[in-house]
């Protein structure tokens, strides 16, 4: 059996040992080793990354108490320099220990229990057994999180049986095999039964941040971020806040003001901007009613959107008794409508053949639109339907 030298020593991450067992497959091989500090996937930490005799480890996991490394390929030697990818194993070292620390504070706080957690490359939640948090509440919770951190307290870990166990102030009583488990006590916060590598002070979790909270099956999901990542989070945030301040010739405390400004201003103008464009298309109605003698207005526009369409094709079936079929190459859709004037159910009539030239859409008696995937298939069903149009009229 494999020596775990990851609970002898987290912060360990070059040591040579020996191969003891390979599998090959076809595009990978496994191997157990004599000893390792690569610690496998479990209790919703990640495996650790790294090489082992200069070959990059793809996953690592237990099974039946042995530890299994995947490589593409078997290393050549039977003894192996291995190295762990220190700059992930710490990222997973703070933000597991700091969601001990959070999940301890918020059921001091809140009696908000942990029931799941999943530390991913980009993001880190735990789920909490609430149905939301004020924004002062989340505040609170922060501020005391970091007030931790900065008390530097001690983080042991060690092994326990299951009797002695139950006379220790476990957050939750672990349902593990065999009788011993392992145990991470920050001090003056948090006793949990824990496999997972974890920092030996909460000063080394630097600092904590509350991303955001969304509602998951009655409870509530936390997003956070812990040391490394939260300051590459506020290092990123504080560029941002810095362009945005240059743009709009503002500081901070001004930004919102200005961007609410702003806002005001270009609602204002789409109104305007609307209202024109309602002008314009009743000129355009009045000009295709005038201009087309036959029964039928087809007409393609390259810049206007279905919905620009529908308001031009009701102001035509107001006064005329034309039927319209529109298309718009911007968006690769097509819009037929007419007054009731015209013996042609449009939505029964789309129902029937629009499969035919790969669109979808549908409506009513009087008015229907589909989109399609490319202009090809448009044109031709638009051709389809004038045919159609003039066969029943």
């Amino acid at each position: 059996m494999t020596k775990k030298l990851y609970y002898e020593n987290p912060y360990l991450t070059n040591w040579k040992t020996e191969v003891t067992n390979m599998i090959t497959k076809d595009d990978y091989c496994l191997i157990t080793l004599k000893e390792t500090a690569f610690y496998p996937e479990g209790g919703g930490q990640p495996s650790d990354t790294g090489l082992i005799g200069n070959i990059k480890v793809l996953d690592v996991y237990q099974e039946a108490g042995e530890v299994y490394h995947k490589l593409p390929h078997p290393p050549e030697n039977k003894v192996v320099e291995c190295q762990i990818d220190w700059e992930l194993r710490f990222d997973h070292m703070q933000q597991h220990t700091g969601q001990h620390l959070l999940s301890a504070i918020c059921i001091e706080e809140y009696d908000a229990h942990t029931s799941s957690f999943h530390l991913g490359k980009d993001t880190v939640s735990i789920d909490l057994s609430v149905p939301e948090f004020s924004d002062d509440q989340l505040l609170h919770i922060e501020n005391k999180v970091n007030k931790a951190i900065h008390e530097n307290q001690q983080i042991k870990t060690f092994f326990v049986t299951k009797e002695q166990a139950s006379a220790l102030p476990l957050r939750k009583m672990p349902d593990v095999e065999g009788n011993e488990m392992r145990i991470v006590e920050i001090e003056g916060y948090d006793t949990s039964a824990c496999a997972g590598t974890h920092v030996s002070r909460t000063g080394e979790l630097g600092l904590m941040k509350l991303l955001k909270t969304e509602k998951s099956k009655g409870n509530t999901r936390v997003y956070f971020i812990f040391g490394g990542r939260a300051l590459h989070d506020y290092q990123a945030t504080h560029s941002v806040l810095m362009t945005l301040n240059n743009q709009y010739s503002t500081n901070r405390e001004g930004l919102i003001e200005k961007i609410s400004k702003i806002e005001m201003e270009n609602k204002q103008y789409q109104r305007e901007i609307e209202e024109l464009k309602g002008k314009l298309n009743q000129f355009l109605a009045q000009e295709l009613i005038q201009t087309h003698t036959e029964p039928i207005i087809i007409e393609n526009f390259e810049d206007k959107s279905l919905k620009e369409l529908q308001g031009i094709a009701k102001q035509i079936n107001e006064v005329s008794n034309k039927c319209v079929i529109f298309t718009t190459t911007l968006e690769n859709k097509l819009l037929i409508s007419h007054n009731g004037s015209v013996p042609v159910q449009c939505g029964q009539l789309f129902k029937q053949e629009l499969k035919n030239y790969h669109g979808k859409g549908g409506g009513n008696n009087t008015t229907a639109q589909a989109a399609f995937d490319n202009e090809r298939d448009l044109e031709t069903f638009k051709t389809f339907l004038e045919t159609k149009i003039l066969e029943a009229i």
